[in-house]
């Protein structure tokens, strides 16, 4: 270990920008074996672990960095495991730069460790050679209902099957996987690497009801009858609008129903909206990981331009800083500060640009964020035939929640207590749905702790 004054920082290669655009494979290469032990090497194992510590998770990175250093795979893929329900998930779109890496000592001058590039290697390494995940065989008895496939529904199911706990997870789509599987595209995350999680799940003994929705395929009173408890996982899929003139005109869509439904197109299931954006200008407006993903699809679908507006500069961007990056690389324009005032149309109705008012950065306000002020007189326009707005999500209001004595706060999320326990008793819940817009990990991790709370309550 401490070799980081020998060996310098190297990130996972890329594949060609070329080649790339030209399909949904994942751009990234796994790690091969020496250059994970190389990489783990430079881990300084700090007494107070600073990359343990900005993990939502609490992941052990700095254990399963020096088992990889020495090249003991089987106690690092058990390591990385026990705290994480998929950490080759969580190691290819987890934002590291803002949370592990971000936190990382040696993030100041010497460059981070490649904590996200390891994870991934260690668990594809370790599938590779026969390692499995462990589950316990001893049953307590209990069976839970799963309301929701997503990152938040698969944690919780995996941590409770690791407790001897039999679960059910009803999901409307074709699927399992939620966003994992229809809202992050194949080129941040390989299809397949969400279906072995699912099918180990199954093999424990998981039992998924897909194209099953809460509500009207079954009532949220019938699991809560049959089940020892119930966990909602239903995210937050309510994109957000402008609220601007001509938002709803021909050609404008919410981000998540764009990847969606490329995403239905590439696995050849039907779609609702069929959206084609083949040799057209498109503006995506908005700065987060998913305004990427929507602009690098838009690539991929053999756009004529892309665009992407946002009303801050780079720097105040939300997202991970390597998808930007990747996106500036792949060919998207950026045009910062400035803001939509009005989507423009033709006289069918057809969006033919975007009016938008330049903005400037104002003094930092009690959150510490510096505020955004329009400048008066700046408006200009930006011709689009598509425009995504990819501008955040809200809580869906299901009917089934205030049906059934579950209270939501005033931006529609579940509320729940310390133990993830919503207002009506053992019925649970976590992810999106309940804290609002978060990121993956976040989700995962409310699964995982909902777990663990509704194991202790079963033993008490």
């Amino acid at each position: 270990m401490l070799r980081f004054f020998d060996l310098e920082r190297i990130d996972a290669t890329k594949r060609d920008v070329v080649e790339r655009v030209k399909d949904y494979d994942e751009i990234y290469e796994v790690f091969k074996t020496d250059k994970a032990s190389e990489q783990s090497d430079r881990c300084i194992q700090c007494g107070d672990p600073y990359c343990h510590n900005g993990c939502p998770l609490h992941n052990f990175i700095p254990q399963w960095l020096r088992a990889t250093a020495s090249k003991d795979l089987e106690f690092a893929f058990h390591l990385s495991n026990e705290s994480s329900p998929f950490p080759e998930v969580m190691g290819r779109i987890c934002p590291h730069d803002r949370l592990c890496e971000g936190n990382c000592t040696l993030n100041d001058g010497y460059g981070a460790i490649t904590i996200g590039s390891v994870e991934t290697f260690i668990s594809e390494e370790g599938f590779k050679k026969g390692l499995r995940p462990k589950f316990s065989q001893k049953k307590l008895g209990k069976k839970v209902a799963i309301i929701g496939a997503g990152p938040a529904g698969l944690s919780v199911a995996t941590f409770l099957l690791r407790e001897g706990v039999d679960v059910e997870i009803f999901d409307k789509q074709n699927r399992a996987g939620g966003l994992l599987t229809y809202g992050i595209p194949g080129f941040k995350l390989n299809k397949n690497v969400v279906e072995r999680r699912v099918q180990i799940l199954k093999e424990e003994g998981a039992v998924f009801h897909q194209n099953t929705e809460v509500g009207k395929d079954v009532t949220l009173s019938e699991l809560i009858e049959n089940f020892d408890a119930v966990f909602i996982g239903v995210g937050a899929t309510a994109g957000r609008r402008p609220g601007i003139e001509g938002e709803n005109a021909k050609g404008c869509y919410l981000a998540m129903e764009y990847l969606v439904d490329i995403q239905k197109k590439l696995f050849g299931e039907p779609r609702e909206k069929n959206i084609d954006v083949k040799d057209k200008d498109v503006v995506v407006i908005g700065g987060g990981d998913t305004a990427m993903d929507c602009v690098r699809t838009s690539l991929r679908e053999k756009a004529k331009s892309v665009k992407c507006l946002y009303r801050r500069d780079a720097h105040n961007m939300p997202g991970s800083r390597k998808e930007y990056h990747n996106a500036k690389e792949e060919g998207v324009e950026f045009e910062f500060y400035c803001s939509p005032k009005e989507v423009l149309t033709n006289e069918d109705g057809e969006v033919v640009g975007v009016k938008m008012i330049k903005t400037r950065l104002t003094e930092p306000d009690e959150s510490g964020r510096q505020r955004v002020e329009e400048i008066s007189g700046s408006e200009f326009t930006v011709d689009a035939d598509i425009v995504i707005f990819a501008l955040g999500f809200d809580p869906v209001a299901y009917p089934f929640l205030a049906e059934n004595g579950i209270e939501t706060d005033k931006w529609g999320g579940i509320i729940v207590n310390e133990n993830y326990e919503t207002t009506k008793a053992g019925v649970y819940a976590g992810g999106d749905c309940s804290r609002g817009a978060d990121l993956v990990v976040t989700a995962v991790r409310d699964g995982r702790e909902a777990a663990k709370s509704m194991v202790k309550k079963f033993l008490a």
